[in-house]
């Protein structure tokens, strides 16, 4: 099956004799695979999306990103100077720096889950050193070796969706002119918030959520644990939500202060970008920020 890709962006600067100088950056998860290039001169210049039909939504993933990857010009082009795998998987966990123990990973995640990880599945870290935490996460030992298979001997990092949220927010609460923000990233019936106060991290968490009445409690649980006043606080939408959307028209009875974010001042792109939605693919964009 050929998969045809549900948005593309590409910039005739992109050069695929260039690879060696530039970052794939790629986002996997259930339901969605989506990629972006950044160039010798790191602006994005080359983006696509791909939405899984529900028929293959029950194979796994590793089943299907063949039907991606297959002579595909830019996924099939290298070598790269850096390949940043980012991985929407369910399981993940923060534990401060002085506390983490590399052969505990597992146990972190088993703590945190309630049950064992199943034999196919592993714990992958990634440091966050600025934040002072490692991210905690699940990972497929048939998706590590697809991706081994599809780029060896390439310098690879793995990293949790939320972990690449956690960067990408870190990059815009840098130049708030406000002490306490928060950000709310959603993607089909799931909703992440992240809460940064004093420019660290105070709080991050994903809910699922079945309708719009469910997400304004779990929201306003939040603000109330975190002892935050909804009126004063601004709120940041990211994700998969436009002005129109149900969920917008409800939050905004509740939190004054939303606003459709931006994306990350460090971020370059192409001028193909601009008509681009700049709050649409912030977990994809924190991939390019990371340290190279």
């Amino acid at each position: 099956m050929t998969l045809t890709p549900t948005v593309t962006i590409r910039s005739n600067s992109f050069d695929p004799e260039k690879t060696d100088k530039s970052i794939l950056c790629l986002e996997v998860g259930h339901d969605r695979f989506r990629f972006l290039v950044q160039d010798s001169r790191r602006q994005g210049c080359f983006l696509e999306e791909y939405t899984f039909p529900s028929l293959l939504t029950d194979r796994p993933l590793t089943d299907r990103l063949p039907d991606v990857f297959r002579d595909h010009p830019v996924l099939s082009a290298g070598p790269w100077q850096e390949v940043r795998i980012c991985v929407n998987s369910p399981s993940f966990t923060l534990i401060p720096k002085p506390l983490f123990r590399k052969e505990y990973a597992s146990s972190y995640l088993t703590f945190m889950r309630g049950n064992d990880l199943p034999a196919h599945e592993f714990a992958q870290s990634y440091a966050h050193d600025s934040e002072g935490f490692l991210s905690i996460f699940n990972l497929e030992h048939q998706l590590v070796d697809f991706f081994s298979g599809a780029y060896p001997l390439q310098p690879s990092t793995f990293i949790h969706q939320m972990g690449s949220l956690i960067q990408a927010t870190a990059e815009l609460d840098r130049l708030s002119l406000t002490p306490q923000n928060v950000w709310l990233y959603f993607e089909d019936e799931f909703v992440s918030v992240l809460y940064r106060s004093g420019h660290q991290l105070q709080y991050s968490n994903r809910f699922g959520y079945k309708n719009v009445q469910d997400l304004v409690y779990y929201i306003l649980y939040v603000f109330s644990e975190q002892n935050l006043n909804p009126e004063a606080i601004n709120v940041f939408l990211y994700g998969e939500i436009t002005p129109f959307a149900e969920a917008y028209t409800e939050l905004n009875r509740f939190l004054p202060n939303l606003t459709f974010g931006q994306k990350p001042a460090g971020l370059r792109l192409t001028e193909e970008f601009d008509e681009l939605l700049e709050h649409r693919y912030l977990s994809l964009y924190g991939l390019s920020l990371l340290a190279e």
